[in-house]
C-alpha cells in the first residue's frame, strides 16, 4: 500500500479529532481508512515541548534488534494486552508474516517499527485476532500505523437506519413504529441477530481471550445484502486484560469513576474507595437491550410473546464472568435456537 500511491481518499467519516476514519478506493475495492493523531500518553500539555506522536509510535524497536528479539517483545506486548494464553505464539507468528511487507522472508528494522506501530492501535491487533471469523469487517492492507478495512459492499446497510443520537430522544411507541416501517423485514432482522449472537459467543470464548463491548450501540453494526452481520468498527472493543489493568487499584467515589470506555462499568467499592475488577454488566446483556427494540417490532405474533421474555431474562445477566458462564452459554444458545428456528424454513437462512 506504501509503494503503489494508488489509494484515493473521499469522505472523512468520524466527528473525533483525535481518530481519523476516512472512505476511499484501493485496488478497484470501496475501502475504509483509519490513522490516527493523538496526543502521546504522558506527554505535557505544551506543544512545543511534547514529543510528536509518530516519532512515540515508531520508537521501537530500536537498530540493531534481531528478529529473534523482536519475536520476544512482540510476544511480551501480546501478553499484556490480550493475557497469558497458549494460543499467543500463533498470534505472534502471524504478526512477523505480516510485518514481512515486501515479502523478502525477513524483517527490516523499517518494517519491525511499522508492525510495531500498528500494534498500538487496539483495533487493529483485534481485526488481526479475529479475522477468518466472518463477523468482522477484513482487514485489506497497511502502511507505516495506516490501515484500510474493506469498506461497504454494495447492497449492505447498517443494522439501523435510525440515527443513533435521535434514538433516545424518541418515545419507545415511535421507536418501535420507525424501527418497522424504515428497517429491514422482521426475519432479514433476526437473521443479523443471530449473526451478533454469534458474534458475542467469539469475543466470550475466542481463541485469543475474552474481549469487552465498551460501546454497545446498533451504529457499528452492518449486514451484507444477504444480511449477514459485520462488525463495522472495533474501537470500542476492548481485552479483558486491558479493561482489568485499568480498574485495578483505581480510586473511586461512585461507580462511574470506575467506567472504561462508555459503558464497561465496574462496582466501586465505597469503603475502600476503589474499583472492583469485574464489570456490572456482561456483552450479552448489554446486546439484549439492543435487541429488544430491534427484533421485538414486527415479530410474528406467535414468537413475540416468548421472545420477550427470553430478551428480558437476558438483560438481568450480571455478575463475574466466571460464575455467569454457565448460564450466559445457555441464554445465548436459546435466542439463537429461537430466532433460527423461526427463520430457518424461510430464503433468509
Amino acid at each position: 500500500m506504501c509503494d503503489l500511491h494508488t489509494v484515493e481518499w473521499r469522505t472523512c467519516l468520524s466527528s473525533a479529532p483525535g481518530q481519523q476514519v476516512y472512505s476511499g478506493f484501493w485496488q478497484d475495492k470501496e475501502v475504509i481508512i483509519k490513522c490516527t493523531v493523538q496526543e502521546a500518553p504522558g506527554t505535557k500539555a505544551r506543544r512545543d515541548t511534547a514529543p510528536r506522536p509518530e516519532l512515540v509510535l515508531f520508537n521501537k524497536p530500536v537498530r540493531g534488534t534481531s528478529v529473534e528479539e523482536f519475536r520476544q517483545m512482540t510476544f511480551g506486548f501480546l501478553k499484556a494486552t490480550l493475557g497469558d494464553l497458549p494460543s499467543l505464539p500463533a498470534l505472534v507468528g502471524q504478526v512477523l508474516a505480516m510485518a514481512d511487507f515486501n515479502e523478502d522472508s525477513r524483517v527490516s528494522l523499517a518494517e519491525a517499527k511499522s508492525v510495531w506501530a500498528l500494534l498500538q492501535r487496539t483495533e487493529f491487533l483485534l481485526l488481526l485476532a479475529l479475522q477468518g471469523q466472518g463477523h468482522t469487517v477484513r482487514l485489506l492492507g497497511h502502511c507505516g500505523d495506516l490501515y484500510l478495512t474493506e469498506g461497504r459492499p454494495p447492497g449492505s446497510a447498517q443494522a439501523t437506519l435510525l440515527p443513533a443520537a435521535l434514538l433516545p430522544l424518541l418515545p419507545a411507541a415511535l421507536r418501535h413504529a420507525l424501527q418497522q416501517w424504515v428497517g429491514p423485514a422482521w426475519p432479514s432482522r433476526a437473521k443479523v441477530a443471530v449473526g451478533l449472537l454469534e458474534f458475542l459467543d467469539e469475543l466470550f470464548h475466542g481463541a485469543y481471550g475474552t474481549f469487552h463491548l465498551c460501546e454497545t450501540t446498533l451504529a457499528s453494526v452492518r449486514h451484507t445484502a444477504s444480511y449477514d452481520f459485520k462488525m463495522a468498527d472495533l474501537q470500542q472493543v476492548a481485552p479483558e486484560a486491558a479493561v482489568r489493568r485499568f480498574l485495578q487499584g483505581r480510586r473511586c467515589e461512585r461507580s462511574e469513576d470506575c467506567t472504561y470506555g462508555q459503558d464497561c462499568r465496574a462496582p466501586c467499592d465505597r469503603l475502600l474507595r476503589q474499583c472492583k475488577g469485574d464489570l456490572v454488566q456482561p456483552n450479552l446483556a448489554k446486546a439484549c437491550e439492543l435487541l429488544r427494540d430491534y427484533l421485538l417490532p414486527g415479530a410474528p405474533a406467535a414468537l413475540r410473546a416468548e421472545l420477550g421474555r427470553r430478551l428480558r431474562t437476558c438483560t438481568t445477566l450480571s455478575g463475574p464472568a466466571g460464575q455467569v458462564e454457565a448460564r450466559h452459554a445457555l441464554v445465548l444458545s436459546h435466542l439463537k435456537t429461537l430466532l433460527w428456528k423461526e427463520i430457518s424454513h424461510t430464503k433468509y437462512s
